[in-house]
């Protein structure tokens, strides 16, 4: 998720003369400065956000600009993120046993590496120095998760085209991206990872230096979850990703932070779909929608992606059972023509 939403940008909801003179002569580690981490806000005036973060630091430093931003946009206060990968006593059934509403099932998370500036900040040769390490690592995964990598720049432009229709492959970042410095060097020590059965993927270069996947067709959310939980364990074991205690996992973009998680159907609804509220429906069961082609596009033939709406201030736990109910609740609504009561607990 860019930072881009369309909504009022918060950069200038919360950056005063006396907070710009506070902080703009800081500088972090990587060279990262107030006036980098507000350029894509300022080249655009529909970011909502406004703010990128060059590395971990970026947080603490100017914290005093990013913490009101976060708080604002999430509605969480800060109070600390906890990490919760169990599944235990929630329903872990099929939810389209038929196969008639679900199109495919996807959970990703957003990682960075502690040691290491992120995608807008990172110089040339740290970038190849993080993708060397990072290939080392998953290059060794056994089992279910063993695959092989290939650099952006190896692939022919009919995979990579083909890749990218599928929603298997990454190309260069949006216009707020852009301004923000991830675009940089493309597609220079940027690849992906990939299973044979493409069920288990990791973009290496995108918006964070990893971005790590769990899909397959059809429902199976459960299964989808195990995997990439599977996963994270081995790869957080050999890599020191950047997170703390009050925020959780670090990201390039805020929106993203605490479990850095969006966990997501492709659902076929034609009834729903025609409905104008179906936004608001899902708003309520704590759902977001997107287009058949993700953010920033529309919904084709009454396909929709719907994921989980917040990241920060919950656990990865949450979010699972949170998409769980919504699902089922979102089906039962389609089946019954639209008229069910999204608040019912019979489902």
């Amino acid at each position: 998720m860019s930072c881009s939403t369309g909504a009022a940008m918060l950069l200038h909801k919360h950056l005063t003369p006396e907070l710009t003179s506070r902080l703009e002569k800081l500088k972090t580690r990587n060279g990262w400065t107030l006036r980098k981490a507000m350029q894509s806000g300022l080249d655009h005036e529909d970011s909502q956000m406004g703010v990128y973060a060059g590395d971990s630091e970026t947080y603490a430093l100017f914290s005093p600009l990013l913490h009101p931003i976060i708080r604002d946009h999430s509605g969480c206060n800060l109070g600390g993120h906890t990490s919760d990968f169990s599944l235990d006593g929630l329903p872990q059934g099929d939810l389209d046993p038929s196969g008639e509403f679900i199109i495919s099932t996807r959970i990703r998370v957003g990682r960075n590496l502690a040691r290491y500036a992120f995608p807008p900040a990172i110089g040339a040769r740290a970038r190849a120095e993080l993708e060397a390490e990072v290939v080392q690592v998953l290059t060794g995964l056994k089992g279910e998760l063993a695959g092989e990598y290939h650099p952006l720049a190896s692939l022919s432009e009919a995979q990579r085209r083909t890749w990218v229709e599928q929603h298997v492959l990454f190309k260069p970042g949006d216009r707020f991206l852009d301004s923000a410095g991830v675009n940089r060097d493309w597609p220079r020590n940027r690849g992906i990872f990939h299973t044979p059965d493409l069920r288990f993927i990791v973009w290496v270069g995108e918006e964070d230096a990893l971005r790590i996947i769990s899909m397959q067709p059809g429902s199976g959310l459960a299964a989808v979850f195990r995997r990439l939980t599977s996963a994270l364990d081995v790869l957080g074991e050999q890599l020191d990703f950047a997170r703390d205690s009050r925020l959780g996992y670090h990201t390039a973009c805020p929106t993203n932070l605490g479990t850095a998680m969006r966990a997501s159907v492709l659902i076929r609804l034609p009834r729903l779909s025609r409905r104008p509220d179906l936004h608001a429906r899902c708003a309520r069961l704590g759902l977001a929608v997107r287009g058949l082609h993700g953010e920033h596009s529309d919904a084709e033939d009454g396909v929709h992606d719907i994921s989980n709406a917040v990241r920060l201030g919950v656990t990865e736990r949450d979010i699972y059972r949170q998409l769980w109910r919504g699902v089922r609740k979102l089906i039962a609504m389609e089946t019954r023509n639209g008229i069910l009561n999204e608040d019912s607990q019979d489902i």
